[in-house]
């Protein structure tokens, strides 16, 4: 989902798992690699071995070069809702919502935004479309996490 008026992208999905185990996965930046949907992470820095509100973590990273990000927790819910940023100023953000299947299977609703709202230059972001090429790799984000925990 696009939604220009706030300035984000969002994508959801189904996962068959609680919502405390997705969590604790996307908690730890030493796993941000395996799930990432954009191919751009490549491992951790430094940083905590768990996110907590305010934490701050290193990762490299590369977009046709090799670069490096520190990135700051500014949401935390426990097993519901984590987001960070970094310098640029935009944030990833993830909510999970945990669903009562009728069969008793453990289900949680994922959704990965990129929310540009915030972020030091909207106009740049715009013009490389960042925002499509982000949902793509969102939804592969998405998919990932799903075969993780199935």
């Amino acid at each position: 989902m696009f939604d220009a008026k706030h300035m984000a992208v969002c994508s959801s999905r189904v996962i068959p798992a609680v919502a405390k185990d997705i969590f604790d996965f996307l908690a730890i930046p030493a796993l941000h690699s395996k799930f990432d949907g954009s191919g751009t992470v490549k491992g951790v820095l430094h940083g905590p071995e768990r996110l907590y509100l305010s934490a701050k973590f290193g990762m490299r990273m590369k977009m046709l070069v090799p670069y490096r990000t520190t990135n700051t927790v500014i949401e935390f819910e426990e097993n519901k809702l984590i987001a960070w940023r970094h310098f640029g100023g935009h944030i990833w953000r993830y909510r999970l919502n945990e669903i009562s299947a009728e069969d008793g299977q453990s289900l949680t609703e994922v959704t990965e935004c990129f929310d540009y709202s915030t972020a030091r230059s909207v106009r740049f972001i715009q013009l490389i479309d960042a925002p499509v090429r982000n949902l793509i790799s969102i939804e592969k984000t998405l998919l990932r996490l799903e075969q993780i925990f199935s």
